[in-house]
This record gives structure tokens, sequence and C-alpha cells, in this order.
């Protein structure tokens, strides 16, 4: 099954995070098929804490992909921002 989740990234204590479209059966930080944005939960200042590419989420919703609860709440954020 293809999944819509988190990556991790970043250093210790100052998380990053690739939202990535990946099988479910690969490792968490490992090999995923595409990168459909970011998200930064420490960002301060002008930096951009959630960056989306909602036309290929659509794309890989439509094509079967499930998304994480996390992914999925932050997807509604982003929109309720738009």
């Amino acid at each position: 099954m293809v999944v819509i989740r988190l990556a991790r990234g970043g250093a210790k204590k100052r998380p990053f995070y690739n939202i990535v479209v990946a099988d479910s059966k690969l490792r968490r930080d490992g090999r995923f098929i595409e990168r459909v944005g970011f998200y930064n939960p420490v960002a301060s200042g002008a930096e951009q804490p959630l960056r989306l590419a909602f036309d290929r989420v659509e794309h890989w919703t439509a094509n079967g992909a499930q998304l994480s609860p996390t992914v999925q709440r932050l997807v509604q954020q982003a929109k309720a921002a738009a």
C-alpha cells in the first residue's frame, strides 16, 4: 500500500519533516517515491512552517494512497489557512 507520511530529518531537538509518498513496508526515513512538501514544527520568524503541493497530494490520493493521521491533520490545516 502507498502512504503519504512524514519522514524525519533535522538535528537533535530541531526536528524537520519531509512529507513523502512511500510504500508502507519501507522504513520511515528510508526510500520514498516522491516528496510532496515539508513541515517545520519549530519554525520561527519568517521561516515557513508548512509547504504542501496540493495537486500532487490530490493526485496520489486519487490513485489510492492513504494519508497518515498526522499528514491528514496538516493537510486540513493548510487548506484552512489557504
